[in-house]
């Protein structure tokens, strides 16, 4: 005889067969979602074998065997003269995905990062099945900007999985059950290795100062903060001899970020591949980054790193109001104090960044008072403690199978 849960929705009952395979369907929008995404299904397959994955996303979730719907070369955009020429697209790709979680009724929708797409299609899904849960893996950071938000959110968003304690008791707040499942991005430690192999294979000598250029992953990003890291980079040339540049970048971006190279003022490597960007970050004395999960990554392979940011000026003046944390820099927020430099909108001048990147490449002091800093931050991150995708991946278990966000909410 089978058992089955009575689960009460707004508008609708649905009879949950408790025994039967779990289908969960997962959405990522940019590049930094589809790592997410991919190291949550890796999570939920080692959790149980038996788990049907669907839904869309990039390169890194189809490494790990899914087969997306679409992927995320229309939908990984940003600021205003990115976002509304793609409009059509971004928003067929919302039908399609809500579309087709409304036919295949899968037990949970997660939907991954990029609120701006993600959440047209959990809310496009509830207005038509309020049955389904709907989990928001990495939420957007409504504690730092536009709180109202979250009000909203409650209305469509079963359950967040977030990263920190304190943004599960924000949630809550607003009356969405919230699990801390810790930061995955630290789970990415073991794969930054290479760094030896990675000079010899690009010619570059053991002594060689070499530095990581890293500018983000969306199309208006490479526009307004490549050229100015690629004046920074013209500065330091004249002052630290002999210095190279590695530029990890990703496929939608990649030809963009080449013709900005094209010129690049010192020998420069352009890197696609996942496991050779590792091994650059491995291979780097030095990072020159743009605000994102990538300061992270640097802090893990214990590179002094300096931050730099831009948005369109219209872009910039539209969100300055609805900001209201002292840093953009993850590591600054979790520590408390500027312990990464960061240069924000006018502030981000190549003569500025040049100069911060120069102390960190010739100042032992400065170097290592930064790397004592990342070291603290990474430990409050959760290195060395359990997998938080394996914490995040039995969330949306326990959510699938029915037994409730708040069973797993801590």
């Amino acid at each position: 005889m089978r058992a089955y849960l009575s689960l009460e929705y707004p508008g609708r009952t649905r009879q949950v067969d408790k025994q039967r395979n779990v289908t969960v369907m997962l959405v990522a929008g940019e590049p930094s979602g589809d790592q997410l995404g991919a190291q949550l299904m890796a999570a939920l397959k080692s959790l149980d074998k038996d788990v049907t994955i669907v839904g869309a996303g990039g390169p890194a979730m189809i490494a790990q065997g899914l087969e997306p719907l679409f992927t995320i070369d229309t939908t990984s955009v940003m600021g205003l003269r990115e976002v509304v020429p793609r409009v059509p697209g971004i928003l067929r790709r919302v039908r399609e995905a809500s579309d087709f979680a409304l036919k295949s009724r899968p037990d949970t929708l997660v939907i991954i990062d990029s609120p701006d797409f993600t959440h047209r299609i959990a809310q496009r899904l509830k207005r038509f099945d309020r049955s389904i849960p709907v989990i928001n893996y990495a939420p957007p950071q409504v504690w730092a900007s536009r709180s109202y938000r979250a009000k909203r959110m409650a209305r469509y968003i079963d359950a967040v999985i977030n990263f920190f304690p304190f943004e599960s008791e924000f949630f809550r707040r607003y009356g969405i059950p919230a699990y801390c499942a810790g930061y995955p991005v630290v789970e990415r430690a073991n794969r930054i290795r290479g760094g030896a192999a990675f000079r010899n294979s690009h010619g570059i000598a053991a002594g060689v100062p070499v530095l990581a250029v890293l500018p983000g992953s969306r199309r208006n990003e490479i526009r307004f903060i490549l050229p100015v890291f690629r004046r920074a980079v013209e500065i330091l040339a004249r002052e630290i001899p002999g210095l190279v540049s590695v530029i990890p970048t990703v496929g939608h971006v990649a030809g963009l970020v080449r013709s900005v190279a094209a010129d690049w003022p010192t020998p420069v490597r352009v890197i696609e591949d996942d496991d050779e960007r590792f091994a650059a970050l491995d291979a780097a004395d030095a990072g020159l980054a743009a605000s994102g999960t990538v300061t992270t990554e640097l802090a893990l392979a214990r590179k002094p790193m300096v931050v730099g940011y831009k948005l369109g000026w219209l872009t910039y003046l539209l969100a300055r109001p609805f900001i209201h944390v002292s840093s953009i820099v993850l590591i600054n927020l979790v520590l408390e104090r500027q312990a990464v430099p960061e240069f924000i909108q006018s502030a981000c001048t190549p003569e500025a960044l040049a100069q911060a990147v120069k102390s960190l490449l010739v100042d032992q002091q400065a170097r290592a008072r930064q790397l004592r800093d990342l070291d603290e931050a990474v430990r409050a991150f959760g290195l060395g403690s359990e997998s938080p995708s394996e914490r995040a991946a039995r969330a949306v278990l326990a959510i699938a199978r029915k037994q409730g966000p708040e069973l797993v909410a801590d």
